[in-house]
């Protein structure tokens, strides 16, 4: 069967504390019929090559509502050893939980869900992929909890557990010792992250290297990038002017300097702009300087007003009114916050 068209075998490393000599960390991914496949497959490569990379300190294994093949929300089948009745829930070190369209109907599954709830109260760190925070939820993991997930599972989220901090925005959040993140491609920044507090930063830059990822996209960036909070420019001239404005996002950037970008004149820009973007050039120009100002309050140690100046804003109290329009919170305290999320 291993070799029919949409199975996939993962070969999970040998479970028990050691493995060479070496103490490993056991790690454990939770799938259920119809979970998406990138949710496990990319943290598990993550942690697959740290071990190569490191002194093989992971073991990494497979858990599902029932052991044999798994069908993943595109089609792929993923072969799982263990069912939930078969693998000890108490020694583990991570458990990932992953997400997909299936998690509506595994999180009504008790015995699955009892199998998280129990392998959660020993584990040193829980953590979800995308919807996977759903069987958390149903788990009852995250009472009080600050958590995030895919953008568009937000609100359903918000809705059925009221006690819950959902925060739709960065790409994974990190409370105690519950990670959360938006899914997909986030998995793996959130993988990353772990690996780094776990091995250090060479082991994690080696991965990232090697996977040709970023190390890292900090777990504050926003879900919510230009491709996807915007339509991307069809014509020459819009992409020209939005090419101006992420180049440097604190140089001036009003109609007339944006129309001179595109060659035409201020009020076809302004017109075309709204009409290939959904947004008009000032709103659209804030929101690249918001962006571009929470990265530097995140990844650097400049004071605020520095931040302002660079982005765009001008002064700090322009930044500051921005910041609470937007976000709720003044730039010094969001630095704050995030930063003790992200190093915690």
């Amino acid at each position: 069967m291993a070799g029919s068209v949409g199975y996939v075998s993962l070969t999970p490393s040998a479970a028990g504390p050691e493995a060479d000599g070496v103490q490993q960390r056991r790690i454990v991914f939770v799938i259920f019929d119809r979970f998406q496949s990138l949710d496990l497959t990319g943290p598990y490569e993550v942690f697959q090559h740290a071990s190569r990379a490191g002194e093989n300190e992971y073991a990494c294994q497979l858990v599902a509502p029932f052991p044999g093949a798994v069908r993943t929300e595109s089609g792929l089948s993923v072969h799982v050893e263990y069912g939930v009745a078969d693998l000890d829930p108490t020694g583990i070190d991570t458990l990932v939980v992953a997400g997909g369209a299936g998690v509506d109907q595994a999180r009504h599954d008790p015995a699955l869900v009892g199998w998280i709830a129990t392998a959660a109260t020993d584990a040193r760190r829980v953590t979800s992929v995308c919807s996977g925070l759903f069987l958390l939820g149903a788990a009852g993991l995250l009472s009080g909890r600050r958590v995030t997930t895919h953008w568009v599972r937000a609100r359903q989220l918000s809705e059925e557990f009221p006690d819950v901090r959902v925060d739709s925005d960065p790409i994974f959040i990190r409370d105690g010792r519950i990670w959360s993140s938006a899914g997909v491609t986030a998995g793996m920044d959130l993988a990353l992250a772990l690996v780094e507090e776990d091995l250090g930063r060479d082991v994690a830059l080696s991965v990232a290297r090697y996977m040709v990822l970023f190390l890292r996209r900090p777990g504050t960036q926003s879900q919510f990038s230009v491709a996807l909070w915007s339509a991307q420019p069809s014509s020459d001239p819009i992409r020209a002017a939005v090419s101006a404005i992420h180049a440097d996002p604190g140089a001036r950037h009003g109609i007339t300097d944006l129309a001179a970008h595109a060659g035409l004149s201020p009020r076809h820009l302004q017109r075309r702009f709204a009409a290939e973007l959904g947004t008009p050039p000032g709103a659209y120009v804030e929101r690249v300087r918001m962006e571009a100002a929470r990265r530097a309050l995140i990844e650097g140690d400049d004071p605020v007003e520095t931040v302002a100046r660079r982005c765009g804003f001008g002064t700090a109290e322009t930044l500051r009114r921005m910041f609470h329009r937007h976000l709720g919170v003044a730039p010094s305290d969001y630095r704050d916050r995030f930063r003790s999320t992200v190093r915690k």
